[in-house]
């Protein structure tokens, strides 16, 4: 089996320059969800240009795409990200240092996401002709996972429901395949509509919005205390009001609401909306809501986990040159100490002290994690209920370091970024073929899901929602009229 992994492999390494350049590229751009109109591009046109039949705009998203090649089963799918988070522009260096101040920037490594798993499915289409294999390799092209969640929208589409099984990369400060879930979440913004005067002079012709938006805010602050323990509520005010002699006749909040199962997101959810509600009766003013998506909670798959952590170690995690750990070196020492302990025990890492003092881990560690919930949410949950979906992780960033940071954003433009991310194509491809060539894994793999799914049924919760690209070009707009 090995023979046929080496092929892909060494496409890979043979091609590893392109690669990067590649990455490099949607590093570059740096573009928001919704938006990424160059970064899927280079990447739908490479798969292209491998003789990959692209289909572009799925889900009414511009910068969606799935290419597919091959034919019959199995078929396998692997996806990837290209999105940039606002505000975190940072040139390769170990110290903060905007490349334009203001501007958007990878912090979260999906410049390497999208080309990890592209690199993977190129790779795999090639060892699949070569040895006359039969099988369907679809990558998709998934856009805006740090906002609107756009594999939701993907997934309403149907493209995912003959895919037998989806694999994923996700670059972190550890390598590793974890069983841990997720929160489900809502996104969605609270619009308050009152009426302008003067806020000396005729106070009381006026109705305040914003007044709406901060009694909203307090009655849910409120209601902390009054949801689970591990729910999560966080909010911005996106608008405010002018000065503070008018009463603002318009106000804008943007919630997330979080919790461990999706029926615990739709119960707060509806105790939010009627807090709203109240707010705007108490202030004589309208309520508008505008319900951007939810996403479920992701279902780990344990078969997966241990396929893709024994091709890690058939590759072997990158060494690092004396360069690269001075670099992150001094990006560690950025991080306090006790902020890096308090991350490590939070993790709940086995024999975490071994860690306090490492800026770069090598160690491919076994899952430590099942049972556990993250508290962040991601996209990738939704594909988890249609089919065995697994992402795993690579070292891309220095342990401690927090995410959606201008640390990440430095490592993700630079070689520690470049190793992730050849690392992880090759893991990808050995893990496909494993699947693709070994029925037993397969079924293995689908059996289990089937036993997790007992008593559950997905209902995709954006089934009356458009992707909110409108949204998404003016927080683009904005963006970049900032930096």
């Amino acid at each position: 089996m090995r023979i046929k992994k080496e092929i892909a492999w060494g496409w890979i390494e043979g091609n590893k320059e392109h690669i990067i350049e590649i990455s490099d590229a949607v590093w570059e751009y740096a573009e928001l969800g919704l938006v990424e109109e160059r970064s899927s591009k280079l990447l739908a046109d490479e798969l292209e240009s491998h003789g990959f039949k692209v289909e572009r705009g799925v889900g009414g998203m511009p910068s969606a795409f799935y290419a597919t090649w091959g034919g019959g089963k199995p078929i396998v799918g692997i996806m990837g990200e290209y999105d940039a988070l606002p505000g975190l522009s940072q040139e390769p260096v170990p110290h903060k240092e905007p490349l334009i101040e203001g501007a958007p920037g990878h912090g979260c490594g999906h410049n390497i996401h999208g080309a990890s798993g592209m690199a993977a499915a190129i790779a795999l289409r090639y060892t699949l002709e070569k040895l006359g294999l039969a099988g369907t390799v679809k990558f998709f092209g998934t856009p805006a996972e740090e906002n609107y969640d756009g594999k939701v929208f993907m997934a309403k589409t149907g493209i995912f429901d003959d895919v037998e099984v989806c694999l994923s990369h996700h670059p972190s400060s550890m390598n590793m395949a974890g069983l841990r879930s997720s929160n489900a979440m809502n996104s969605v913004k609270f619009h308050f509509h009152g009426k302008t005067a003067h806020a000396a002079g005729s106070p009381e012709q006026g109705r305040s919005a914003l007044d709406a938006l901060e009694l909203m805010n307090i009655g849910v602050n409120y209601l902390r205390e009054h949801v689970i323990e591990k729910a999560r509520i966080h909010y911005v005010i996106e608008e405010g009001g002018g000065q503070p002699n008018v009463v603002p006749d318009y106000a804008r909040t943007w919630y997330y609401i979080r919790a461990p199962e999706r029926d615990q997101v739709d119960h707060i959810y509806e105790w939010i909306l009627k807090i709203a509600e109240g707010a705007a009766l108490m202030t004589d003013t309208r309520l508008e809501v505008d319900f951007l998506g939810g996403i479920y909670n992701k279902l780990p798959n344990k078969t997966l986990s241990e396929i893709v952590l024994a091709n890690m170690r058939e590759v072997g995690a990158p060494e690092y040159t004396e360069e690269e750990l001075e670099f992150a070196r001094k990006i560690g020492e950025t991080v306090p100490k006790q902020q890096k302990i308090d991350t490590l025990r939070k993790r709940e890492i086995p024999d975490w002290e071994r860690y306090v003092d490492v800026d770069l881990v090598t160690d491919i560690l076994d899952p430590w994690d099942e049972g556990k919930v993250s508290g962040g949410s991601t996209d990738v949950a939704d594909i988890s209920w249609i089919t065995p979906a697994m992402e795993f992780s690579t070292t891309a960033t220095v342990l401690g370091t927090p995410g959606h940071s201008w640390h990440f954003v430095a490592t993700s433009g630079m070689s520690i970024g470049h190793k992730s991310l050849i690392f992880a194509a090759k893991t990808i491809a050995g893990a496909a073929l494993d699947l693709m060539t070994k029925p037993e894994l397969l079924k293995k793999a689908r059996d289990e899901h089937k036993e997790r799914l007992v008593g559950r049924t997905y209902r995709c919760a954006n089934a009356d929602v458009e992707p909110p690209l409108e949204v998404a070009r003016k927080a683009a707009e904005k963006a970049i009229g900032r930096a």
